[in-house]
């Protein structure tokens, strides 16, 4: 592999999350999850975790950040939570549960994160975190 090919395929992720197709998108947003440190292919997940054609892209493509379970992951879905319209909420609260909600230790593990998020500079990353937090009544 030459040096120019991680850069190639990761330019062809990036032109594939602007395709029409649905399946093409959601593909692209999760193999685009691996690389969200990215300044450019951050910008391009925030776009499909709010992508307005389709939920099925917005459900995937946190989950696939939600599955790296680290902080700059979750905060992404968190940034794009606290944005988002109420349909598009639901999908995002839906990757949390599916992803985050499948044992205790995955409790612990998301409320870690969440704790490490209360105080990021993003009050709108910070407040979606504390909400996570909040026992359920």
């Amino acid at each position: 592999m030459t040096r120019s090919e991680p850069r190639d395929e990761l330019n062809l992720f990036l032109r594939e999350a602007t395709s029409a197709s649905w399946s093409v998108r959601t593909a692209t947003g999760r193999r685009l999850a691996a690389f969200a440190e990215v300044p450019e292919v951050a910008e391009v997940l925030q776009r499909l975790l709010l992508d307005s054609r389709d939920t099925f892209v917005t459900q995937k493509t946190a989950e696939a950040l939600l599955e790296r379970w680290d902080v700059p992951g979750l905060r992404m879905v968190l940034a794009a939570l606290a944005s988002s319209d109420d349909e598009t909420a639901d999908h995002l609260d839906a990757a949390i549960l599916n992803v985050c909600g499948q044992s205790e230790e995955d409790g612990e593990r998301l409320a870690a994160l969440c704790s490490a998020l209360t105080s990021d500079a993003d009050s709108a990353v910070s407040g979606e975190a504390r909400r996570i937090l909040e026992p359920r009544r």
